[in-house]
């Protein structure tokens, strides 16, 4: 198809474009990323264009976040944040602008208040091409005062004219065009028709416990929570002893427990990559960690990594699971019986309950998930 461009075959070139989408798009997929670039160097491929920014379109996440972000072709990104299904607040995409911008200008600070007026020029000629597509008017005020405002002298001066007078005086007329706001799909989950995926947290809570898995700063959304929570172990279904646990999960890898606290809004809960083996002991890990979750009146979560490797899991038979060697999390038997559980801290980082002595508790319901990535 390349070679088609270089001899100006257009009609062959369209043709194998269209071959390529309509009976090859799972290849395409597999090879998302060279993909797209390549479609980008070369103009005549703008069959493969729209196909790409289709997907980016939905999921831009997947291109804004990525490593490379910055290498993007500037047509590419012109590409996407014109559209009016682009799937971003217009704030975010007005930071990835930005950031664009900066990377094309080698030397140049990310702090602004430090530039000079060459380097506002610097940064307006780069942009030029991308400012006419970001949606001003669409954003709020805090967003025009927080994070346009300190980038103001690389828009023209009768557009940041009109944006302050539009949100000071929003009835006053103004020269400048207003875009529309972009088309923001609802998501909605698919109904279940089986048993629910779980009866303690929601597909928010699973977004979160992934983006600790993978150490991301930005929580996962709903749609792009890239691990497959499959239930092994459900506490009213299976029974709330330790033999239940270990009948059930011995031997199993890549697991999260999951706890409602009983009479409270609480979920506790810890992750263990490794496996659980009952004859095993302690077992050393560096990634695995326990946390407390936003639920109810409980107003932010806490994730707590483990600052002691060495202590990180123990197993034991006569035990539930227990992470740390003090308990940080720890589940003795008949998990639901009243102070049969207990937190305290020790081998992980920050305590999950707000006490900073032995909390003891029992659970309501309890569940073990093991995650996988999406197929």
């Amino acid at each position: 198809m390349l070679v088609a461009c270089e001899f100006l075959l257009e009609e062959l070139v369209k043709y194998l474009e269209t071959h390529l989408i309509e009976t090859n798009s799972s290849w395409l997929r597999l090879r998302f990323s060279h993909i797209y670039k390549t479609s980008f160097q070369n103009n005549q491929l703008q069959g493969l264009q729209k196909w790409c920014n289709d997907i980016m379109a939905k999921y831009p996440d997947k291109l804004f976040e990525s490593e490379d972000f910055t290498s993007l072709p500037e047509n590419a990104l012109i590409s996407l944040i014109r559209r009016d299904d682009l799937q971003m607040e217009e704030r975010k995409i007005w930071n990835y602008v930005i950031k664009w911008g900066i990377a094309q200008n080698p030397g140049l600070s990310s702090d602004p208040t430090s530039w000079t007026n060459e380097n506002f020029l610097a940064l307006k000629a780069t942009l030029k091409n991308c400012l006419p597509f970001i949606r001003f008017f669409q954003m709020t005020n805090d967003d025009i005062v927080d994070i346009v405002n300190p980038y103001h002298q690389i828009l023209e001066k009768n557009l940041w004219d009109d944006i302050l007078k539009r949100f000071l005086t929003p009835n006053r007329q103004i020269s400048s065009i207003i875009l529309p706001p972009r088309v923001i799909l609802t998501h909605k989950l698919p109904s279940r028709v089986t048993e629910p995926f779980s009866t303690v947290i929601n597909e928010m809570h699973a977004a979160e416990i992934a983006s600790w898995v993978d150490k991301k700063a930005e929580a996962y959304s709903v749609i792009n929570n890239p691990y497959e929570f499959k239930l092994l172990l459900r506490g009213s279904r299976d029974g709330f002893t330790r033999e239940s646990f270990w009948n059930l999960c011995d031997q199993q890898t890549n697991t999260v427990l999951i706890i409602k606290v009983n009479g409270t809004d609480e979920i506790l809960g810890g992750y263990n990559p490794t496996f659980w083996d009952k004859s095993k002991g302690w077992i050393s890990c560096n990634d695995s960690f326990i946390f407390s979750m936003k639920n109810g009146t409980i107003q932010s979560s806490i994730l707590s990594r483990v600052k002691k490797p060495q202590y990180a899991i123990y197993c034991f038979s006569g035990y539930g699971p227990q992470f740390g060697s003090g308990g940080d999390l720890y589940m003795a038997n008949n998990f639901n019986q009243i102070n049969n559980c207990y937190c305290q801290y020790n081998s992980y980082e920050r305590a999950i309950r707000n006490t900073n002595c032995v909390s003891y508790f029992s659970v309501s319901e309890y569940e073990i998930f093991q995650i996988q990535k999406k197929g």
